[in-house]
């Protein structure tokens, strides 16, 4: 089981939860929560990364805040400050880094609102040197991403068909800026899948097959890039 624990944030203090391995030690990855917050979900997204060897921390962006309808969740997003939410990450990834029970670099992944984040996260601190992003939808104009910090990173990006695939303008973009930084950057679709295809919480959306493929490439991933 994990836990919620307190880190330095850019002078300040922030807040998340943490699940380590049985081994000991393992990868940092950083979970970045979808529109809804830190809830029940994102933690056990935390707990399995943890189970596969990981060192992994959700970092709370809201601060407390959830939000259990799309109403609540769009206005929560909407006024997440981009400031904040940077110093939350990259004080997690410095926290990370800095743990003894830590080995090579620290990893990003995020869903929904948390996929833009988590690729834009690599833009904000040396210690990210790979982000993976599920169905990122927030345009990357809110976050000002200097892409030219790709040099020398990579990124993989899973994509739903309902959000239009691959084939969508900003996650052309974010290909086309991080390979022009000198940043790798791997992309796949899911075809019939719907926007949140992951999230086993909303058996509406929910793609076993999608998600399970999805699970073992980001595992690979990570594997492959932290190391």
């Amino acid at each position: 089981m994990g836990e919620m624990v307190s880190y330095g944030s850019n002078g300040g203090t922030s807040e998340g939860y943490l699940a380590t391995p049985d081994e000991g030690r393992g990868l940092p990855v950083i979970v970045i929560q979808e529109w809804w917050g830190l809830v029940s979900h994102i933690k056990e997204v935390v707990e399995r990364f943890a189970a596969a060897g990981f060192v992994a921390l959700a970092p709370d962006l809201y601060h407390g805040l959830q939000a259990t309808e799309p109403d609540e969740a769009g206005k929560l997003i909407m006024g997440l400050a981009m400031d904040q939410a940077a110093k939350d990450i990259a004080g997690a990834a410095a926290y990370l880094s800095g743990r003894p029970d830590t080995t090579g670099s620290v990893g990003t992944v995020g869903f929904c609102a948390g996929g833009s984040l988590a690729l834009w996260s690599a833009t904000l601190t040396e210690h990210i040197r790979a982000a993976v992003g599920f169905y990122p939808p927030l345009p990357w104009e809110r976050m000002s991403p200097q892409w030219s910090n790709y040099a020398g990173k990579a990124a993989l990006i899973h994509c739903s068909e309902e959000d239009g695939t691959s084939a969508a303008p900003g996650i052309g973009q974010a290909r086309t800026a991080i390979e022009a930084a000198g940043g790798t950057v791997t992309v796949y679709d899911y075809p019939g899948t719907h926007h949140a295809f992951f999230n086993d919480d909303r058996p509406e959306v929910f793609d076993q097959e999608a998600s399970a493929s999805a699970w073992a490439r980001t595992i690979e991933f990570f594997r492959a890039n932290l190391g």
